[in-house]
């Protein structure tokens, strides 16, 4: 025990050059952030997010983003299960298809949702003879948030059941129960801190989505015009306006990491 402290201090010993490059990366990031926290006064602050165009974008990536993620959640959670638990052929075609949009720049995914559902798009073209259009509308905000972010959430709900041992759910059917209840009853609650940490993840890419919003939803004032796209188009008319919302929107995304990452460790979520 005596040598324990010394160990430590060995340990540390030679590792300054790491400690400069973290610094020098930690830098580059919070020199940014504190430019745009520090750049308006309170009063300056509270008086440009009472404008029409930052509420009408702060709610509507609040209604969005909820639904985006509920639907990431409902959609996701077999795919993640069935990944974890089964061997199939396809299986790595399948899991590299649903993390595209990690490594596919978002103006892609959300030009190639033009094509699949705009009015001459693969299906849109079907939909608008049944009067359905999607694209330039709230559905297709919807849609691009959970093309974007639905890789999160997959990607997390997947560690969380591989962790979960196979053996668990074995004593469960030997009980009589069922594959479907199993999931349900010793599953599901095992990784359900994966799952939570990642909602709030999938729901963090979300609110910060841009690229594919703008390009599949366009950027129409109370329409589609989400947070990100407002804070473009105030950058135009408005420099105090355009700071406000992007705090506001920097804000979210510490409170959905936090949110998490402090999952993780209260649990001890894999993954993470």
């Amino acid at each position: 025990m005596a040598n324990a402290p010394d160990a430590r201090h060995r340990r540390r010993e030679g590792f300054g050059p790491l400690w400069l490059g973290s610094l020098g990366l930690v830098l580059l990031i919070a020199i940014p952030i504190a430019s745009l926290l520090f750049t308006l006064s309170p009063a300056t602050w509270l008086e440009q997010l009472g404008s029409p165009m930052a509420r009408r974008a702060l709610g509507l990536t609040l209604l969005t983003t909820a639904i985006s993620t509920a639907l990431c959640v409902v959609l996701g959670l077999p795919v993640a299960y069935l990944l974890a638990r089964f061997d199939f052929r396809g299986r790595d075609t399948v899991a590299t298809l649903l993390d595209l949009p990690l490594t596919v720049p978002p103006v892609v995914v959300g030009l190639a949702l033009l094509l699949a559902f705009g009015r001459q798009g693969l299906v849109g073209r079907h939909l608008e003879a049944w009067g359905v259009q999607i694209a330039f509308t709230r559905v297709a905000v919807v849609l691009a948030q959970v093309a974007i972010a639905s890789p999160f959430f997959v990607k997390a709900a997947r560690a969380g059941f591989e962790a979960v041992d196979e053996r668990l759910e074995s004593a469960a059917w030997s009980l009589g129960a069922g594959r479907w209840r199993a999931f349900w009853t010793v599953a599901v609650p095992l990784a359900l801190p994966s799952l939570l940490a990642g909602t709030v993840l999938a729901w963090g890419r979300a609110l910060s989505e841009f690229g594919a919003t703008m390009m599949f939803a366009g950027n129409f004032p109370g329409r589609t015009q989400t947070l990100s796209l407002a804070v473009m188009s105030a950058m135009e008319s408005d420099l105090g306006t355009a700071v406000a919302i992007a705090s506001i929107s920097l804000a979210l995304g510490v409170v959905a990491l936090f949110g998490a990452r402090a999952l993780a460790r209260r649990f001890g979520a894999p993954g993470f």
